[in-house]
């Protein structure tokens, strides 16, 4: 079995961009966004309600759409697709101004993310923060409070707002403004487009063409990051007994979808293997995944209701249990 350094080499040989696949991914997703977005406004009226109908449709689709093009978006960020292209500069610059997600802020927490993974004393930059059951349990009331409200299940719902909105935009600018000015810039063009849809094209228009596909995408980005984290079975080490190749194999999940689900959001189930070479397309993951086996038997969470209610119990990590646990388990283990 290759462990360490052995096994990222043996990852190497699928860290090759096909640099036309990177093309027809981008151009193929951007042409169904787009069409999918005009589709929320110019449906055709084919007797009314069925007309609603597929307006509504369109605007559910334009949010798969915009997740996968932010996952597609996600790779070219890590420098793994398109490098050197000036169009791809230009189209995922203006993706991620319009996802409300500024580059000064995304590519500096995501990068700190991927190098600090499952370390329990690291900065929660760009992760969802973990306490060990101790450090919750001496924590003051309103630390508590902001922990958990940070995990709770209402700030995925809401995490246009809450995430994306406030965490990319907001606090950033207001712990750095000189360094993250662009968080203005794209939060002025953001209510500007709203306000331009809403003005032109009616309060329905905005809703399906502006807030709906925005509110989907971001509440199903935002859970997926925490659950392929945050699962039953995932490890997280103190920083001396932390190492890149465990973080990714034990701490990151791999989410088996159907095929649609795994198209609509380009292979991020397979997450371990991105996080153990994040120089892999996206499209050679599972690739990656069949060539290799010790890549073959990782943690594993799902998009049931089973599988997310499971997820989102988990509260605290517990070095004794070797585990995260939720509030049943304090509890029964505070009694023993």
């Amino acid at each position: 079995m290759r462990t360490g350094k052995e096994l990222i080499l043996a990852t190497k040989a699928f860290a090759k961009e096909i640099r036309w696949k990177s093309w027809y991914c981008t151009i193929t997703t951007l042409f169904l966004l787009v069409g999918s977005l005009l589709g929320t406004i110019y449906f055709p009226v084919i007797g009314g309600v069925s007309a609603i109908f597929g307006r509504i449709a369109c605007s559910v689709f334009a949010a798969m759409m915009l997740s996968r093009f932010f996952i597609i978006f996600h790779d070219y960020q890590h420098h793994t697709i398109l490098r050197s292209s000036k169009l791809a500069e230009v189209i995922f610059t203006v993706f991620g101004a319009y996802m409300i997600t500024p580059p000064s802020i995304w590519k500096r927490s995501h990068d700190h993310h991927h190098n600090n993974n499952a370390k329990l004393y690291s900065a929660s930059i760009g992760s969802y923060p973990v306490m060990t059951r101790q450090k919750f349990m001496e924590a003051t009331k309103s630390e508590r409070f902001g922990y958990l409200a940070i995990r709770h299940p209402l700030n995925m719902f809401l995490a246009y707002f809450t995430t994306f909105m406030y965490g990319m935009c907001i606090q950033s600018l207001t712990n750095n403004f000189r360094k993250h000015w662009d968080s203005l810039v794209v939060l002025i063009l953001h209510f500007a487009l709203g306000i331009y849809l809403f003005v032109h094209f009616g309060a329905l228009a905005w809703f399906l063409t502006f807030f709906l596909p925005f509110f989907l995408s971001h509440m199903l980005g935002s859970y997926l990051f925490y659950a392929q984290h945050n699962f039953p079975g995932a490890r997280y080490r103190n920083n001396t007994e932390w190492n890149y190749v465990d973080a990714a194999l034990e701490s990151s999940s791999y989410m088996p979808m159907n095929p649609f689900m795994q198209w609509v959001t380009a292979n991020i189930g397979f997450h371990h293997i991105h996080h153990l070479n994040s120089k892999i397309p996206f499209y050679r993951l599972p690739e990656a995944m069949a060539a290799i086996p010790e890549l073959q038997q990782p943690g594993v969470t799902r998009l049931t209701v089973k599988d997310i209610i499971a997820c989102l119990r988990l509260k605290v990590w517990d070095p004794e249990l070797n585990k995260m646990i939720g509030y049943d388990e304090m509890e029964a283990t505070a009694r023993g």
